[in-house]
């Protein structure tokens, strides 16, 4: 069932074209993804599909009935009204009738009240909605219902937009960087939630995990032209890179080919016969097709790095907190040179807070922090750039000169370092405040690394960039010659750069020596232990306290759980039959292209046993509890 179609559509802003003739359609079921580099119009693409926005030429074609939610970056919500407020202000029927009940709970005296909201309950099976409901503001740690919107930071206005909207069950979600203001333990519940959930998509995101294993088809848009991709991250980077070399080696017969026509051309006399005129007419298609280029320019900086001394930065029984509240004791740690840290821990845990500490913009209560003489540090905070108003981009590098010095004695003018940042030399006299967010982002860090930092701290670099710049980025961090702390809820991003981890949580920062992927596997390992110690102990006879406890646990599931983990027990032997069938597969003769599609397939089942298993595991601790 197709629920809209984009037909034809066309924006600019003044001379600037982002897109023109877009035309796709997203039908019931598709969990659609649209990746395309910064400024080129994402955010502008689902205004329009959304209707926020109009286009210039074109229409968005919706099917009569469906219902479309929107997620914007900078949620529109009312200032004065509290979380719960703001949630049952919703149209959706059940959370009135839910919002009824609750009431009615709270008057015992009133029974024909109480027993009208509770036949309202069972009539529309609100009961399953209620538990949801729970758990999506449990998740997304909204558990002050009497706050205010007012009194919300930015990324619990984010958070509270995000609730609103799934419990609102739109037939179409429209979601523009969900994951942003959300800690990884957020983003995994919304990815298994978005995956499980019977749900119809389109988003944009640079979580390239989340990518992975929520969405099932791909858009992308490159140089104003729309090219499909039905499968999900994996399979759109494959893909992707066909394509590319297949215009690579088309672009390439097109300049032979328009060598010799060009030659044809010169050679040919003022009389023309119409055979001469039909090749000359096919002379301009040639031309183009020779002279199409990729912008595919990376981020180049040879910085001009001090060297670091053997002392590089040391915390000595650093303590800080607010309020009587620890986020972090006594921490020791000496760094190394070429050390290469990610920071993971819940929001709130205080990794914002160690940062501020190591750069000295915080004192810490208790213990010191002690720089080496030749630390240099590069700090990219959550902030961003504060540009002077009326500011052009290029101002903005000027004034840190007019050239810039690199390794080996020498330099670089302000437009040429611009350049290198994948700003063009129009773009470069752009306003800072018409930049889109992944271009301020990108300025930001280049104001950053001109300074030459040797130790580099990033506090969440990855928020609105693209995941082109992305990609340049990793590589740029990963030849990075000094110290490097990263902040990241991006997980690929994490498990590619860092060596080891910082985590934070119950008032103290562990090291755990590896990446994320790392860290999240020993957790699933320490959860399938304690479960198989609970399972041996439990099933020991002839002990009167062990056998209540075999029998007591599915107490501490609530109804929907219970029922969850016998579905997820099917759901985990279903799987692993087909992995056992498909793998067998790979002994028989098969074709290059009959492995390629059987192996996409055996990582799709892999990574949906290993969530599945991960969520009964999760349940399997609450019976130990």
């Amino acid at each position: 069932m197709n629920y809209l179609s984009v037909e034809e559509v066309s924006k600019s802003f003044g001379t600037l074209v982002l897109f023109e003739n877009l035309s796709f359609g997203i039908s019931q079921g598709q969990k659609i993804a649209l990746i395309a580099k910064n400024g080129t119009g994402k955010t502008t693409l689902l205004d329009i599909v959304s209707g926020k926005e109009a286009p210039d030429n074109g229409q968005v074609v919706y099917r009569k009935g469906v219902k479309v939610g929107f997620l914007p970056q900078e949620p529109d919500l009312e200032p004065t009204l509290t979380i719960e407020e703001t949630i049952l202000s919703s149209d959706n029927e059940i959370l009135g009738i839910i919002n009824a009940y609750e009431k009615a709970l709270q008057n015992p005296d009133d029974a024909e009240a109480y027993q009208k909201a509770f036949d309202q309950m069972e009539a529309k099976q609100a009961w399953d909605f209620e538990t949801t409901y729970r758990q999506i503001l449990s998740k997304l740690k909204l558990d002050d219902l009497s706050k205010k919107v007012n009194d919300l930071s930015g990324g619990q206005k984010k958070r509270l937009a995000l609730a609103d909207l799934l419990l609102g069950k739109p037939d179409l979600l429209i979601l523009d960087e969900p994951t942003n203001h959300l800690d990884l333990e957020m983003i995994e519940w919304l990815e298994e939630f978005l995956k499980s959930e019977n749900l119809t998509l389109f988003m944009v995101t640079h979580d390239r995990y989340f990518l992975d294993r929520v969405c099932n088809h791909i858009i992308e848009l490159e140089d104003k032209t729309l090219y499909n991709y039905k499968g999900n991250y994996s399979y759109y980077v494959e893909k992707r890179a066909e394509r590319i070399e297949v215009e690579q080696t088309t672009t390439a017969k097109a300049k032979q080919l328009y060598k010799k026509e060009l030659d044809w051309m010169r050679r040919q006399p003022k009389a023309r016969t119409t055979k001469s005129k039909s090749r000359i007419e096919s002379f301009g298609d040639i031309k183009d097709r020779a002279s199409k280029r990729r912008n595919d320019h990376k981020v180049e900086l040879e910085i001009n790095m001090e060297r670091l001394g053997s002392k590089v930065l040391e915390t000595h029984h650093v303590s800080k907190g607010f309020e009587d509240n620890y986020l972090f004791q006594n921490f020791d740690y000496i760094f190394k040179k070429n050390e290469r840290i990610g920071i993971i821990g819940k929001n709130g845990t205080g990794k914002s807070t160690f940062l501020n500490v190591l750069t000295g913009g915080l004192e810490p209560d208790q213990g010191k922090v002690i720089h080496g003489e030749t630390l240099k540090i590069g700090y990219y905070t959550q902030g961003g750039i504060q540009a002077k108003e009326g500011q052009k981009v290029i101002e903005v590098i000027k004034d840190y000169g007019d050239y810039i010095p690199l390794s080996k004695g020498r330099q670089i003018s302000a437009s040429q370092l611009l350049e290198k940042f994948l700003f063009d030399r129009k773009k470069q006299y752009d306003f800072v405040e018409k930049l889109s967010g992944g271009e301020k982002k990108r300025l930001y860090l280049c104001t950053v690394l001109i300074q030459n930092p040797n130790f580099l701290i990033l506090d969440e670099p990855t928020n609105d960039l693209d995941i082109v710049t992305l990609n340049v980025l990793e590589n740029f961090l990963l030849d990075f010659p000094g110290c490097l702390i990263v902040v990241s809820h991006d997980r690929y991003f994490m498990d590619k750069i860092v060596d080891h981890l910082f985590v934070f949580g119950e008032g103290k920062i562990t090291d755990f020596p590896g990446n994320y992927s790392d860290y999240r596997d020993l957790k699933a390992l320490e959860l399938e232990a304690k479960y198989e110690e609970s399972s041996q102990s439990s099933s020991e006879p002839n002990n009167s306290s062990k056998t209540k406890q075999t029998t007591d646990p599915k107490n501490k599931l609530s109804f929907n759980e219970q029922k969850t983990y016998k579905k997820l027990e099917k759901d985990i032997s279903t799987l692993e039959k087909k992995k056992e069938k498909l793998e067998a597969e790979f002994l028989k003769d098969l074709s290059p292209e009959e492995i390629k599609e059987k192996t996409i397939e055996l990582q799709k089942i892999q990574t949906e046993l290993e969530d599945k298993t991960e969520q009964w595991f999760e349940l399997s601790m609450k019976l130990e509890a």
